[in-house]
């Protein structure tokens, strides 16, 4: 049997009353009684392990067992700045898939390409909590807002951040470039790429240029190479 995973920010005794809405999901929809296994994340590292007490539609009552802290951090840190796509089912699917994967940061990016300029991030912060608690994900990752390109580089330190574009410049692979470092910044453009005078002011911040593969991908998809390379580069 797979153990319900509940997101709980404020967890701090060995009892925890879910919210109104969580508890109605746990006794309502999937009609838990109590003594059953539950587990918790709060979004800062922590696992828990629990058992309902109090199995109310309103205010479901949770007994602590075992706190695990740290649970499965990582010993780097990834951050991907990525423009939102026109169609934003695309985006909340990258954003699903990242936190499933591993990601620290997202920052969605307004380039001069783009062709979504705006964003609900209460929204995109569910999907989020959502894909967390379904590949146990102890940590929230940071969603920052929309932000402009230039901004974004202008206000970067610039360290280990790397641009990956689909034009004719010499480029390194992403996975021949990174196995040094343990902070990590990648920028993903919209669907046109980044735009050359973009692509020009990121090399004279100094960002480090590189591809993604032989394929030219969409957005998302290259937002997921993008994160899975690096998982799958440092967890090796």
């Amino acid at each position: 049997m797979i153990m319900q995973v509940f997101y709980t920010p404020d967890i701090k005794n060995i009892t925890y009353a879910l919210t109104s809405e969580e508890s109605k999901h746990a006794v309502k929809v999937l009609r838990m009684e109590a003594g059953d296994e539950v587990c918790m994340i709060d979004g800062k590292g922590g696992l828990y392990y629990g058992i309902i007490d109090e199995p109310d539609a309103k205010k479901c009552t949770i007994r602590v067992i075992e706190k695990i802290e740290q649970y499965n951090r990582r010993n780097y840190y990834l951050h991907i700045a990525i423009a939102p796509t026109k169609n934003i089912d695309r985006f909340e699917w990258f954003l699903e898939k990242a936190t499933e994967i591993g990601i620290d940061e997202i920052t969605p990016l307004l380039c001069q390409r783009s062709e979504r300029k705006t964003v609900k991030p209460e929204r995109l912060r569910k999907i989020i909590l959502s894909a967390m608690k379904q590949s146990i994900k102890a940590y929230e990752p940071k969603l920052n807002s929309l932000t402009k390109f230039t901004d974004f580089i202008n206000n970067s330190d610039n360290e280990n951040v790397f641009i990956a574009h689909c034009e004719d410049n010499p480029k390194q692979s992403l996975k021949s470039t990174i196995e040094p470092f343990n902070k990590i910044t990648i920028l993903i453009g919209p669907e046109g790429d980044f735009s050359p005078q973009e692509i020009e002011l990121a090399k004279n911040k100094k960002i480090t240029e590189v591809h993604l593969g032989k394929s030219r991908l969409r957005t998302e998809t290259a937002g997921i190479v993008a994160c899975h390379t690096v998982n799958l580069i440092k967890e090796s």
